[in-house]
């Protein structure tokens, strides 16, 4: 079979309908109908019957339904980067991060780069670190962003923003104009704790874990979203990056930082002896330059 034959095989077993198939081809309904015989042709079987006003896909068809996907699945980044180069020379920007910066850091971000830079494609994945470092690695990624140092030998690791770990709470919960909650007065309270292991904050974990009465936990989720969905569902506080914080209190929680003080540094990741293009210098100064406001400073 063509490809031309596997493209409009898809359609029609997406579609049932030759009009149909040949509008999400964009092409002539005769055509569709004469590459769909042309390929049964070299085949030698049927693949789709008439039935009712729509086409059915036979036993053969569905039995070559898998295989045919996947093919297809595989055309679909050929197209989109072959579209790209149509209409801007420079390839896409291939953006990671962990996912408390693909909220609103990232997006924002950007945002802004498209502003500048109206035709400069993108393409943009939330993941771990140690994904990140695997992208990045692999030459699937241009730039990772992570608020963890992954101290690999063959990533460039630069910090371009510091926040503070930050409680979060229900409304109210703090006092009035209180700056920061000392971790002294988490003794006993209930809180939203991490599912596995958090490379942000091992030594907050050994504080609380020397606290008596020892902080009630008894839910645990996997991110900090999830933690900050939880304080906000009413399920007690929360500690967690600036980043996830941002924004809460427009939210209605309370937001304070951890006295005292623990940092939380952004990392811009790239692999070792790769450049850097003028649009992914743009963007790392845009991000810098977001996450200083979002973080306040």
């Amino acid at each position: 079979m063509r490809l031309r034959h596997i493209e409009v095989i898809q359609a029609l077993l997406q579609t049932g309908h030759l009009g149909t198939a040949a509008e999400w081809l964009q092409l002539p309904v005769a055509e569709v109908e004469a590459t769909l015989r042309d390929a049964e042709l070299q085949l030698g079987f049927m693949l789709f019957a008439s039935v009712r006003g729509r086409l059915q896909a036979t036993r053969e068809a569905l039995e070559l339904r898998d295989g045919i996907t996947r093919v297809y699945d595989t055309l679909e980044p050929v197209q989109r980067l072959a579209s790209s180069l149509k209409h801007y020379q420079a390839p896409p920007l291939r953006i990671i991060c962990t996912p408390p910066l693909a909220q609103q850091l990232l997006p924002q971000s950007i945002a802004a780069l498209r502003r500048r830079h109206p035709d400069a494609p993108c393409t943009l994945l939330s993941q771990p670190t140690r994904d990140i470092v695997q992208s990045l690695l692999l030459r699937d990624s241009d730039l990772g962003l992570s608020l963890h140092d992954p101290e690999h030998s063959d990533i460039q690791c630069q910090m371009i923003a510091q926040g503070k770990l930050q409680l979060l709470a229900p409304h109210g919960w703090l006092q009035p104009r209180q700056k920061y909650i000392s971790v002294q007065d988490l003794a006993g309270q209930s809180l939203v704790g991490l599912d596995g292991h958090d490379p942000l904050s091992p030594a907050f974990d050994h504080k609380l874990a020397a606290l008596r009465p020892a902080p009630v936990i008894q839910i645990r989720v996997q991110t900090h979203q999830m933690m900050r969905a939880m304080v906000e569902a009413g399920e007690g506080l929360a500690i967690v990056d600036p980043f996830t914080a941002s924004g809460a209190k427009d939210g209605g929680l309370d937001v304070c930082p951890v006295s005292p003080a623990i940092p939380i540094c952004l990392y811009a990741l790239s692999l070792n002896g790769t450049a850097t293009s003028p649009t992914l210098q743009s963007l790392l100064e845009l991000i810098t330059e977001q996450a200083e406001a979002l973080l306040g400073h």
